[in-house]
């Protein structure tokens, strides 16, 4: 966990196979504001085990009951949630559950119908990275140095992969092959309801250029499933908006916690 600041407690949740290292460069530029509090989900490196699964078909539920019980932990009624991907996803059914005051999801996940092709674009991506990473991590160490190797081993997560170090895309590559429940949450046919109305003020923030889960598709499919929320498109951004924006990502998440 990763915590800095004081005020409101705001909670960020990052996406599969990922922790709560992906937020290390957004933290400090919220600190000044809120009671900032990175998670590393249930079932990833670093975070605690999924001890509800229902079998794949509720993997993600079995996350979310992780998630809130780490809010439990923490004395955290009803912060502010905000989320990327999968952690976006999270955070809107932790919203369902009463356990947000606000959300701010970060081109959340869930926003298709189970087996149509706005999951499987975004599942198929995932694992041809799985794929290259298993076989590709071995020569990170030092291909990795090289800026341009960077940004291609990001290129469907991030436009500008070389702004992440060397080291920070070896901690990115650890996390995935450790990560307990990223088969099962790839092959879940879970998606997200309809929040309609909202349960708390949800701002959805997509990525202008997200290779895994795109605008048009999954974008548009969030518009009807969360009509009442704030859209914005994040421009120039890939699908971790952390990598290419930091302080556009803060930027969006403190305005989402101002709304009312």
């Amino acid at each position: 966990m990763i915590r800095q600041g004081r005020g409101e407690p705001l909670v960020l949740l990052h996406g599969v196979t990922g922790s709560e290292t992906m937020w290390r460069h957004v933290v400090p530029l919220l600190a000044p504001h809120l009671d900032v509090i990175a998670l590393t989900a249930p079932g990833h490196r670093g975070g605690p085990e999924v001890t509800r699964v229902r079998g794949v078909s509720g993997i993600v539920d079995g996350i979310v009951d992780g998630t809130e019980s780490q809010l439990d932990d923490l004395g955290l009624d009803r912060p502010h949630v905000a989320g990327n991907s999968l952690g976006g996803w999270v955070g809107l059914e932790l919203a369902r559950r009463g356990r947000a005051t606000s959300v701010c999801a970060l081109s959340p996940a869930g926003c298709w119908e189970a087996g149509t092709p706005e999951q499987t674009h975004g599942t198929s991506r995932l694992k041809a990275i799985i794929r290259a990473t298993k076989l590709g991590r071995p020569a990170l160490p030092l291909l990795g140095r090289i800026p341009a190797v960077r940004r291609f081993a990001l290129r469907d997560s991030a436009l500008h992969g070389d702004h992440l170090s060397t080291a920070e895309l070896l901690e990115l590559a650890d996390d995935l092959l450790a990560c307990t429940v990223r088969d099962d949450v790839l092959e879940t046919d879970e998606q997200l309801a309809p929040l309609d109305p909202l349960p708390c003020p949800v701002t959805v923030a997509w990525s202008e250029h997200d290779r895994i889960l795109p605008l048009r598709t999954s974008g548009a499919r969030a518009r009807d499933l969360m009509p009442e929320a704030e859209f914005r498109v994040l421009p120039g951004v890939g699908h971790v908006p952390m990598i290419d924006d930091p302080q556009l990502v803060a930027d969006v998440i403190l305005e989402s916690t101002r709304r009312r």
